[in-house]
């Protein structure tokens, strides 16, 4: 797979070469790279923003930079994507779709978003939530890490699987060494060797954990 990040702040993906993304890098699972519009403009102060027709506060990005910079890197397989809080919201099953993309372009707005005009150029819209951010770049280094993790390989064979989300419910609790701490001891099943057993405690530890913290992935499972 490769991503493209259009980016006015490529500095902010600083941690897509980090951890397990970086691992999937240097194996060549994933493919990372930044265009920035800056490198589009035609004037002596590289300017991607003026201010809105209509009047208001703030500075809209407009629309040439922004095209041009998808156009250099759009092909007949990509799929480009606008962070903007007009999107759908972005999920693990979204994740899970973008995942089997070829190739995936992430569009990052800043100030006070983008000429609409460029609209035309993108898929979709993807939203991470019902709050304001000062840009696309957080979002967009969001939804690259959750899809990076389910190409196949980056992770242990059915450890996607088993995380939160995957199967409509909240992950299982996790204990590890020592067995006890400070007077708190870790669940007998966990130590028993009965995968049976393990795999019982894991279920009930995972539909106790949804409803008591998110009961409402239950009903969709329902």
């Amino acid at each position: 797979m490769r991503i493209d990040i259009i980016t006015l702040f490529p500095e902010m993906f600083a941690p897509l070469s980090a951890s397990i993304v970086a691992r999937a890098r240097e194996r060549g699972l994933v493919k990372i790279g930044f265009v920035n519009p800056r490198d589009f403009t035609t004037d002596r102060h590289r300017t991607v923003d003026d201010r809105p027709f209509g009047g208001g506060k703030g500075m809209v990005m407009m629309a040439e930079p922004l095209y041009q910079a998808i156009k250099s890197v759009r092909t007949k397989r990509s799929r480009v994507i606008l962070m903007s809080p007009h999107g759908r919201r972005f999920g693990q099953a979204v994740a899970e779709s973008l995942s089997r993309q070829t190739h995936v372009v992430l569009v990052c707005g800043h100030y006070e978003g983008i000429d609409e005009r460029v609209l035309k150029f993108v898929d979709e819209e993807l939203s991470i939530g019902d709050f304001v951010l000062s840009g696309g770049e957080i979002p967009a280094l969001a939804v690259a890490d959750a899809l990076i993790r389910l190409i196949p390989g980056v992770l242990p064979e059915g450890a996607a699987e088993a995380e939160s989300f995957s199967r409509y419910g909240l992950e299982h609790a996790q204990f590890t060494r020592p067995r006890n701490w400070r007077g708190r001891r870790v669940p007998a099943a966990l130590v028993s060797g009965d995968h049976a057993r393990i795999d019982a405690w894991r279920r009930a530890s995972s539909e106790k954990i949804t409803k008591q913290k998110r009961p409402d992935l239950l009903c969709v499972a329902q």
